[in-house]
């Protein structure tokens, strides 16, 4: 399952920042979503409900981390989008890419191999 956009936001913080409190997290996401407090743990909790987000106790303080990986989150959502909502088919360029403020040239290397391997498995199955 895809994570919605404000879920995303939640994600990509966490795979920078990799474990947090609800605290930390609000702080950071605070002013880009205008959030309560409260909107952001109803989230955090769904997104753990949902397996996005793992959770573990640290000194009597709930840390979250992302327990969705980067590369087959982003790939994909970048799957989906290029599909369904773009009507495209088959292996997409991950040149585009190059400019992500999101991704290292590393992780768009291993994107590009990602993307390549489903799409070819896709490929096998029909």
């Amino acid at each position: 399952m895809n994570p919605s956009s404000t879920e995303l936001i939640i994600l990509k913080h966490l795979w920078r920042h990799k474990a947090q409190s609800l605290r930390e997290i609000h702080v950071a996401i605070e002013s880009e979503l205008g959030w309560s407090r409260s909107s952001t743990r109803k989230t955090v909790e769904r997104m753990v409900d949902k397996g996005l987000l793992g959770l573990r106790n640290a000194h009597g303080l709930n840390v979250y981390h992302a327990r969705a990986r980067k590369i087959p989150t982003l790939a994909d959502m970048i799957r989906d989008f290029a599909a369904n909502v773009l009507g495209l088919e088959g292996p997409l360029p991950v040149s585009n890419l190059v400019t992500s403020q999101v991704l290292s040239q590393e992780e768009l290397l291993e994107l590009e191999a990602y993307l390549e391997k489903t799409d070819n498995s896709v490929e096998d199955n029909t």
